[in-house]
């Protein structure tokens, strides 16, 4: 069934060449990232212990933007300093990655209406177009009762009472990059205007602490 008009073929090009850049732009970031971390990997033991550090601040940074990014597997990327560097760099890592984790969730909370109206249109999401008009003068709370009141019975308690709890079960979900990875995650979960961003914080920061904790805690060595 046709949702709308056909669009003029030049704004067709256009929006599929927005789509397609952000794609290609998207994978540049991430072959980049990971030429850099192979680069970092074979070299360690030739660097000097002060440009090291250096180096380490500069991928954690890396490392917390390329986790707000949605598909990314950010995981890998963790697990990946953590054999390179050891139990010692567990804590910084955790920072990032609970750093990345809100700015994502940040992008979607904040981001202008008009901005996202766009980017739906172009992907000819003209349902989800129609449903962000009809959200958008809602408050949080009014939100909440209406994703409640529309939702299959069985999900509704998880909708109004736990939903905190499902975010941070699907964050630590293994795989869980097939359907978005943490950043792509967590930018829904602020795109939705579903949740606070007091109670997501807190969610994130406990969600994401037990394996950089475990392995800080008792020193644990990834590699053997």
């Amino acid at each position: 069934m046709d949702e709308g008009p056909q669009a003029p073929q030049g704004t067709t090009a256009a929006r599929l060449f927005r789509v397609v850049l952000h794609l290609v732009l998207l994978l540049i970031l991430v072959y980049g990232a990971h030429l850099l971390l192979a680069w970092f990997s074979a070299r360690t033991e030739d660097i000097h212990p002060g440009a090291q550090i250096g180096m380490i601040l500069v991928l954690l940074l890396i490392y917390a933007l390329l986790i707000a990014l949605p598909f990314v597997p950010g995981i890998e990327i963790g697990l990946m300093l953590l054999a390179v560097e050891g139990a010692w760099i567990a804590p910084w890592l955790y920072l990032a990655t609970t750093a990345g984790l809100l700015f994502a969730y940040g992008a979607g909370e904040w981001v202008p209406y008009p901005h996202l109206h766009r980017v739906l249109a172009d992907l000819h999401m003209h349902r989800a177009c129609a449903l962000l008009d009809r959200i958008h003068p809602l408050s949080r709370e009014e939100r909440v009762l209406l994703l409640r009141d529309n939702a299959p019975k069985w999900l509704r308690p998880l909708i109004s009472r736990y939903r905190y709890l499902f975010v941070a079960a699907v964050i630590n979900l293994p795989g869980n990059a097939v359907i978005g990875g943490g950043g792509g995650i967590l930018f829904l979960t602020g795109l939705s205007r579903l949740f606070k961003p007091a109670g997501v914080a807190v969610t994130v920061a406990l969600a994401v602490m037990p394996v950089p904790l475990t392995v800080w805690a008792f020193g644990i060595d990834i590699l053997h």
